[in-house]
């Protein structure tokens, strides 16, 4: 191994261990908070999560041991399952995202109507939509034995080596497959997450105005407070444009590389570096690892699960418990006196 397998070997690894880590305490939230499993969104995430989870314990060990041995680990029925699975799983998890897109703009463009627009029948219609679309792609490429492992990523996946006398099918089959999925997922991602934050300034808009009339009326406010205000104010307007952000943004970096080098790979004879390759397969991978953060453990519903269960594990009161229980043992000690 050589200094640059070195280090995406470490990378790949690293990948391995946040995406099992944060995709199990997602899990974990889920089975252990009644509430986030009554949401629509819920579903949408857990499928996600399995997506995530399986990639991890499938494709990303297998191109570990690819970059170690420098060679193809496992025969050849071995490969072509794991490349079943790297088809079916990355486009499932794709289609989770505008699903997921998809939901929260009903939520947040229509909120009054948002539990009879979505409900758990359509959520599970979705899903099954996603399972039919990515099993049928996944299928076709395993069944015409167009997966193999392929060097450039150093992975069980799609291979143009294994596609002779069928070349242009080929080219036909990946070309739809990434339009039908990245490129979908992503018009999607931003024309529901651009209505979503059109949505969020109107109403930071509309809460400005009455912050400055409330900071004009009151006249003796002190300085401080009403720079805390303002600061509040530029804060508020800064939020929905990072969550936006953060949501096409992870997407775009993740998959937009690897998707990019597939294509150049179908329509350029040149070759492509391995080093690169194997990069941009990471990038794909560490999208397994960022979904829980940006989906799911940065909320509030899910952090307060997670202090929740931190405090059972460490068999630690929460504040809240601790400081009722202090203020009725007050009360009972002020209450003993008087009905002496």
């Amino acid at each position: 191994m050589d200094a640059a397998d070195l280090v995406a070997s470490a990378l790949v690894l690293g990948i391995i261990l946040v995406s099992l880590l944060s995709n199990v305490v997602v899990l974990i939230c889920f089975l252990y908070n009644p509430e986030i499993r009554k949401q629509v969104p819920g579903l949408f995430t857990l499928n996600l999560t399995f997506c995530n989870l399986l990639q991890c314990v499938s494709n990303m060990p297998l191109t570990l041991a690819g970059l170690v041995t420098t060679g193809h680990p496992g025969g050849s029925g071995f490969c072509q399952l794991v490349g079943f699975l790297d088809t079916f799983l990355t486009t499932n998890a794709m289609l989770s995202m505008a699903a997921l897109s998809i939901d929260r703009w009903v939520a947040v463009v229509f909120p009054l109507s948002y539990h009879s627009r979505i409900r758990h029948r359509d959520a599970v219609i979705a899903l099954g939509y996603t399972w039919i679309h990515s099993l049928c792609f996944s299928t076709v490429a395993t069944c015409r034995s167009w997966v193999g492992y392929n060097y450039i990523y150093a992975s069980c996946t799609l291979c143009s080596a294994s596609a002779k006398g069928a070349e242009m099918q080929f080219v036909v089959f990946t070309v739809a497959l990434h339009s039908l999925t990245f490129l979908l997922t992503l018009i999607v991602l931003c024309v529901t997450y651009l209505k979503v934050l059109k949505v969020a300034r109107f109403h930071c808009k509309r809460i400005d105005v009455i912050t400055m009339q409330t900071l004009v009326l009151l006249v003796d406010i002190h300085p401080s407070v009403r720079q805390k205000c303002l600061d509040e104010q530029r804060r508020r307007r800064l939020r929905a444009t990072k969550k936006i952000s953060t949501f096409i943004g992870t997407f775009v970096v993740c998959f937009t590389p690897y998707v990019v080098t597939r294509m150049v790979e179908l329509f350029c004879p040149g070759p492509i570096s391995p080093r690169w390759g194997v990069l941009t397969k990471c990038l794909a991978y560490s999208k397994a690892a960022s979904d829980p953060f940006v989906y799911s453990l940065l909320r509030h519903q899910y952090r307060k699960t997670c202090s929740l269960l931190a405090n059972k594990i460490l068999r630690r009161r929460p504040l809240n418990s601790s400081s009722n229980a202090s203020d009725v043992n007050a009360t009972s000690n002020l209450q003993a006196p008087v009905n002496k």
